[in-house]
């Protein structure tokens, strides 16, 4: 008796201990965890004045999740990106997307990383008034034309859309900011480069203001065929859209014969007179895959386990991609020694986007370069609280790499930031299972 006794008393001590884990530490666990923040979309309904409207001629938008405390006068902005469309094939297909229309979105979105109303995990910017600048144009907020010709239209007004979202935030409070940062991702880290210093002019003269590109610095470099497909992509981006116009217009001007060159970042930067901080990856993904080593480049699928994991690429592949790395250094060298205002952050992680996702913008194991996060180097710059310029050692030495993108994910990524009318054959392109 007192055996079984003993046994139906262990036994229950098992199974409430067991209890304890399951529902009370499981909880302790997920209340650490950031709140997920969903912020409602606004559409700006005075675009209609100014006809700056989607491709598809719904109206633009915006999330803006308000400040509070000290940060209710700071402003962060973050550009959508989201890849372009570069002729009326691809344009029309966007337009049936969220990529080129409104009523394909969703009405509320994720607040992650530089969003995050955290402060534990957002502590520079958590208490800021937040603004998600959705992405409907396809040019990286710069187009300015309409193509019709009587049973199709298209809006091709990034430039417009861009101007109504910040009339549309001016009296909101942005009109009084304090303190302003315009950031982006990817097309929409592109966009800041062509946004910045225009951003400024809307702002009170006592403003501190700067700017943020995060995998925006797309190069204009040759891919492994020596052939230039990005240059070409870009070009007819801005010939279709009607991009030139609004281009730096000191850019333009020092390169009148080719002024499309001054879509790209590496030649536009110099002439950006906002303090700028750019975050990127020597080896990006997307331009790894699509600026590197195309499809058109690789029809028989040389560089597919590459692509895929970067641990299984040749000497060779290594040897391209430190050359590629080498090109983007060379290309910021200018900003890095003789920019007194300027930021860097380039890492040497197999990535595309680091400040939206809160895994590689301030996690426990996000990267780091010399110990210092993306946020952290991010808040020492824009606060002027230390020297922020800083590039990784070659792959593979950073051991802080591990926040790396699927493959599956990167695939998907390539195919869908260039339209099947892009001059590679995507078809060649094996599908890749998740």
């Amino acid at each position: 008796m007192i055996h079984n006794s003993f046994s139906v008393t262990m036994n229950f001590a098992v199974a409430f201990a067991l209890f304890y884990l399951i529902t009370v530490e499981s909880w302790r666990v997920h209340s650490q965890e950031p709140k997920k923040l969903y912020v409602n979309m606004t559409l700006v309904n005075n675009a209609r004045e100014t006809g700056a409207f989607c491709l598809d001629g719904s109206l633009p938008a915006y999330h803006l999740d308000r400040g509070f405390g000290a940060g209710e006068d700071n402003w962060l902005l973050q550009f959508e990106g989201g890849g372009w469309c570069n002729d009326l094939k691809s344009c029309l297909e966007r337009a049936k997307t969220r990529r080129g229309s409104t009523n394909y979105m969703t009405k509320y979105e994720t607040f992650n990383g530089i969003l995050s109303n955290n402060a534990t995990v957002n502590p520079d910017f958590y208490n800021w008034n937040r603004v998600k600048l959705r992405y409907c144009d396809g040019a990286s907020f710069t187009g300015n034309k309409v193509f019709n010709n009587g049973t199709t239209k298209l809006y091709f007004k990034g430039q417009k859309i861009w101007e109504a979202l910040i009339a549309d935030l001016l009296p909101k409070g942005l009109g009084k900011a304090r303190k302003a940062l315009l950031s982006g991702c990817s097309a929409g880290g592109l966009a800041t480069f062509h946004h910045c210093d225009n951003f400024t002019k809307y702002l009170p003269t006592n403003a501190s203001v700067k700017c943020l590109s995060d995998a925006g610095f797309f190069l204009d470099g040759r891919d492994v065929s020596l052939n230039h497909t990005m240059r070409y992509f870009f070009k007819s981006v801005v010939r279709l859209q009607g991009s030139v116009q609004n281009l730096n217009k000191n850019c333009t001007s020092a390169m009148p014969s080719y002024p499309d060159l001054c879509f790209f970042p590496q030649y536009v930067l110099k002439y950006i007179s906002t303090p700028y901080f750019i975050l990127n990856s020597a080896y990006d993904v997307f331009q790894f895959h699509n600026i590197l080593v195309p499809p058109s480049t690789d029809p028989r699928g040389h560089w597919i386990h590459c692509k895929k994991d970067p641990a299984a690429c040749t000497p060779t592949e290594i040897n391209t991609l430190q050359g590629f790395r080498l090109s983007m250094i060379a290309a910021l060298k200018p900003f890095y020694f003789y920019s007194n205002s300027g930021g860097m952050f380039i890492n040497s992680c197999f990535a595309h986007c680091q400040s939206e996702s809160q895994d590689t913008w301030s996690g426990a194991d996000s990267p780091k370069i010399k110990n210092t996060t993306i946020a952290e180097a991010v808040g020492d710059w824009y606060f002027s609280r230390n020297r922020s310029k800083a590039i990784d050692c070659p792959y593979p030495c950073d051991t802080t790499c591990r926040n790396l993108i699927p493959a599956p994910v990167i695939w998907k990524i390539r195919l869908e930031f260039f339209p099947t009318s892009f001059p590679v054959l995507l078809s060649e392109v094996p599908e890749v299972k998740g």
